[in-house]
């Protein structure tokens, strides 16, 4: 889909793909954002006798008389004005294009609201608009014969503002490359996990291999000399060996920072020896969105330019029940030389994030962040659409929680209580991969294991494992990958 900007000039305007979306405030009356005054009132009086108010997600279908402003006018509604945001207007923006499928169109012109009043505001704005808009019409239909009486997305979008300039430009532009850094997520984890295995997966990221970023994969043997005895033991079950990827992204100047992604990169998770049920085997090929997320990251640096270093790490592996699979009871060692009771193999993530933690906590960075779907109990405390964040430096949490609202991803802080550091004590060992029997605290425990391999000042943990999928279609997310935290780690970079 394409977006191609223009001027809101109802007197010269000819009604570009004869259907125009406006967006609506609930209001005593509906308050049409972006018309001529007596155009509003006119429609609003029609809209009012069937029954629009404006509220949030509300859609009403017009037919102007003399065709005034356009042939067809789609209401939106975006709620009350004191509760308005800019993720109300990424929620709202694919109805416009919802409306579109309906009737058939190629071409659907929106009138963007710009609620805000400074050039500056307006531009985030617009990037939010233009954000739902990318995202919203995001579709994997690769591996399913489409129907052919099915609705069919629209093509182009002519996004109507009061002013086209520099700013404009460049939010639409902004919102495209994190819209599409957001989709190559979504793509690599919807595809089947026997596609999207640890070979191919490190084969994506080779893509990458241009400059400003070079990628290095290692494989196997190099691994085994490595001392990575935390993703080795994870992927010695699997048909498919292991890897970690190494991306760096480098600015043209002196870089003002370098800052550290680490992701978790568990192609499929059946729970190894320590097996799933199978229900909750049907999603586990999104085991590996951290990995997805990092991928995504790096794939917008070379368009934005931030003025930082930045380095990934994809551990990935496929956590099979293989006739070589690490059993409860195995120790393994890890990158930093810390060894590790294995009492789950289903706790795998935190064994290969170990490995990768370490690695990049040996060349220094400023900031190491990392992004797992850790655990089932983030999930259970959070529910599918908040992510937990901990870490040991306040700024560096705050300023996630930050990107997060700016983004509309939401997030919250857990402590890494210090207490409960214990019960990952391990007698044969320097620490175990599981807490206690009863499994209290999961999320934190998952959190202060790792913190036992993230040597850095500044570290953040985020738990995805809730917001990572969504068994059901959102506003701008079908049932599947979300891409989630790739926005809200993109602004975070850009902010500093």
């Amino acid at each position: 889909m394409t977006i191609e900007i223009s001027i809101a000039n109802w007197k010269n305007w000819k009604g570009q793909g004869q259907t125009l979306a406006v967006f609506a405030f609930q209001e005593e009356n509906p308050v049409l954002l972006g018309l001529a005054k007596p155009t509003a009132a006119a429609l609003v009086a029609i809209a009012k006798a069937d029954g629009f108010k404006g509220s949030e997600g509300d859609t009403l279908l017009l037919r102007p008389a003399n065709s005034d402003p356009a042939e067809r006018v789609l209401l939106i509604g975006l709620g009350k004005k004191r509760d308005f945001s800019l993720e109300t207007l990424r929620r709202a923006a694919p109805k416009a294009l919802r409306g579109g499928e309906k009737l058939g169109l190629k071409k659907i012109a929106i009138r963007a609201p710009q609620v805000a009043r400074t050039p500056g505001a307006q531009g985030v704005e617009l990037q939010a608009l233009a954000e739902g808009l990318f995202l919203g019409a995001y579709r994997f239909d690769r591996h399913r014969n489409v129907p052919e009486d099915a609705p069919k997305p629209v093509e182009e979008v002519a996004l109507l503002v009061d002013n086209v300039n520099a700013l404009t430009s460049k939010a639409v532009a902004r919102a495209r490359t994190y819209a599409q850094a957001t989709i190559l997520a979504r793509d690599l984890i919807n595809e089947p996990p026997s596609r999207m295995n640890p070979e191919r997966l490190a084969a994506e990221a080779l893509k990458l291999n241009k400059s400003p970023i070079s990628v290095r994969v290692f494989e196997k043997k190099e691994l085994e000399k490595m001392g990575m005895g935390g993703i080795l033991g994870v992927g010695a079950g699997g048909a498919v060996p292991p890897r970690l990827v190494e991306l760096t992204y480098k600015p043209s100047g002196k870089a003002k920072k370098i800052v550290a992604l680490v992701g978790k990169g568990i192609t499929f998770d059946s729970g190894g020896l320590s097996l799933k049920p199978a229900q909750s085997m049907e999603t586990m090929k999104d085991d590996m969105s951290g990995a997805a997320a990092v991928l995504g990251v790096f794939s917008a640096l070379a368009a934005l330019e931030p003025p930082i270093e930045v380095r990934g790490y994809m551990a990935i592996a496929e956590n099979m029940p293989g006739g070589r699979a690490q059993k409860p009871g195995d120790v393994l060692k890890a990158f930093n030389g810390k060894t590790i009771e294995v009492l789950n193999t289903d706790a795998e993530g935190r064994l290969v994030l170990a490995d990768a933690l370490s690695y990049a906590s040996s060349k220094k960075p400023d900031i190491l962040i990392d992004i797992a779907t850790l655990t089932g109990a983030a999930l259970v405390a959070l529910g599918h659409l908040v992510s937990a964040v901990m870490g040991n430096d306040p700024k560096l949490v705050k300023a996630i929680l930050q990107a997060g609202g700016d983004s509309g991803e939401k997030f919250w802080e857990l402590p890494l209580v210090k207490e409960y550091q214990q019960d990952i004590k391990s007698k044969i060992a320097d620490v175990k991969n599981i807490g206690g029997r009863r499994g209290e605290a999961g999320t934190i425990i998952g959190g202060l294991f790792l913190k036992e391999f993230a040597d850095s000042p500044a570290w953040a943990h985020i738990d995805i494992a809730g917001p990572s999928w969504t068994d059901s279609d959102q506003p701008y997310c079908p049932t599947g990958g979300t891409g989630h935290p790739v926005r809200t780690l993109l602004r975070y970079l850009e902010s500093l």
